[in-house]
């Protein structure tokens, strides 16, 4: 075989083998940091969760820096929120409970956008992430509709994890307003996300 045509045979290798890697690899581009208000109301939902799991609500993470974006960290996030939504069936509060806002985590294999949020930040919780870098937030839909995803802080920007999505997106392409989160100091505590109009979700005010 000449040189000339083993350099051609070496170069359509290299292409092939980015092309595989490119659904895993870390985006070129970076997702910018929500900036973040004050104290806010926590959601109705996420009080009655923390009435049943106490212990869970009062969290004070140590370390406050955002978790190093990885290529390893990128294929987490993937792989969990792919698991996730595969394994977890879509069904309303009122079907399941017969009552609406009710957060728990989707051990029965149903839930609704806020039981996904809590699974995925479990799962991510136990592969070693801390939970100032996985924030319950509350956002409204391009129709008005009341939602909830989990961000999760990087040092690369803040990204999105979504039931209605396999794709984890930047928190600004999610085409959503994003109104509160999590305290990244205190898991009990929710902060306002810019000047975010009245939640749909109810609130303990």
């Amino acid at each position: 075989m000449t040189s000339s045509a083993m350099t051609r045979i070496l170069r359509l290798c290299a292409v092939a083998g980015l092309a595989i890697s490119a659904h895993w690899a870390v985006p070129a581009w970076a997702a910018g940091a929500m900036a973040t208000g004050g104290l806010t109301s926590q959601p109705i939902g996420h009080y009655d969760f923390c009435k049943s799991h106490p212990d869970e609500c009062n969290i004070h993470p140590v370390d406050l820096e955002p978790a190093k974006m990885t290529d390893g960290l990128w294929r987490r996030l993937i792989n969990v929120t792919a698991k996730v939504n595969a394994d977890v069936k879509p069904m309303s509060d009122l079907d399941h409970y017969g009552k609406d806002e009710v957060w728990a985590y989707p051990d029965d294999g149903y839930g609704d956008c806020e039981d996904y949020v809590l699974e995925k930040r479990r799962q991510l919780y136990r592969l070693g992430m801390s939970l100032a870098d996985l924030l319950i937030t509350v956002v409204r839909k391009p129709d008005g509709e009341g939602h909830a995803v989990l961000t999760v802080r990087t040092d690369k920007g803040d990204y999105v994890l979504d039931n209605l999505t396999d794709k984890v997106k930047a928190w600004d392409a999610t085409g959503y307003r994003f109104l509160k989160r999590q305290a990244i100091d205190n898991t009990g505590r929710w902060v306002s996300i810019r000047d975010g109009q009245a939640v749909l979700v109810g609130s303990v005010q």
